[in-house]
């Protein structure tokens, strides 16, 4: 199985914090993995490393290589066409204040699609792909605000999609969301993943469990251990993920 991207003895600082220490980690294409961990344990500022959402905040210095389909991101590369490939949808919905069709549209837009034909086509097959279109295609003009959170969510992973990446990086994508929503969003993941390569943080074991079929465990700024679901799961070979996984910390 190909690597999609490849994370070699990444550390990241935040001014003298060293908040990610020597992680190694590589992530199959058409593979969703999950990254666990207590809360400030580095799974956010790690998934941020990989379209470099970091570099917007400042004194961060990151060491090591994170390769997507083999070329450095850190590189020489332009950081527009990364964001791109490696789309991003957060934690709460963000929708831009702007009707439904326009915030999927924008992405499109900007990396130069001009006619509105198009435009129009990308809007109905992400929306579809999110598992929206049904719910708000009479209701297309309507603001973003007026529809749902769990709605708001799937408009904003409609939105990744619309510029066509090849990476899905989700993080604590249902964390906001009610039981209904949170298991149309965990269904969504499911159903993407033929198409595109993800990596979901979520506090969540049983939902990590549910929707990935690796997965990383973080402790304090470590990846301490990353392997097949079922196997990390039910036979963890170091003891911190052990203890983490029955409740004796975390």
């Amino acid at each position: 199985m190909d690597d999609k991207i490849e994370v070699d003895n990444l550390n990241l600082f935040y001014g003298s914090n060293h908040a990610l220490k020597g992680i190694t980690i590589h992530f199959p294409t058409h593979v969703v993995t999950a990254l666990v961990g207590p809360s400030g344990c580095g799974k956010s500022s790690f998934l941020r490393t990989l379209n470099r959402m970091n570099d917007m905040i400042p004194r961060v210095k990151i060491t090591g290589r994170v390769a997507l389909d083999g070329e450095d991101i850190y590189g020489a590369i332009d950081v527009v066409e990364l964001r791109k490939r490696v789309g991003m949808v957060f934690q709460k919905p963000n929708p831009f204040p702007k009707s439904i069709y326009e915030n999927v549209a924008f992405g499109p837009r900007i990396h130069g699609v001009k006619k509105e034909a198009e435009i129009r086509e990308i809007v109905e097959t992400s929306l579809r792909q999110a598992a929206l279109w049904d719910e708000v295609k009479d209701s297309l003009q309507a603001p973003a605000y007026s529809i749902s959170g769990g709605q708001q969510q799937r408009l904003c992973i409609a939105r990744a999609l619309a510029v066509k990446p090849e990476v899905l990086l989700m993080d604590e994508p249902a964390a906001s969301l009610d039981p209904i929503a949170t298991a149309k969003i965990e269904e969504l993941i499911h159903d993407l993943k033929s198409t595109y390569t993800i990596i979901v943080v979520t506090h969540n074991l049983q939902q990590a469990a549910r929707v990935s079929e690796r997965v990383a465990f973080f402790l304090s700024g470590e990846c301490v251990e990353v392997g097949p679901t079922s196997e990390l799961f039910t036979t963890p070979k170091d003891k911190r993920t052990e203890d983490y996984l029955t409740g004796r910390f975390g």
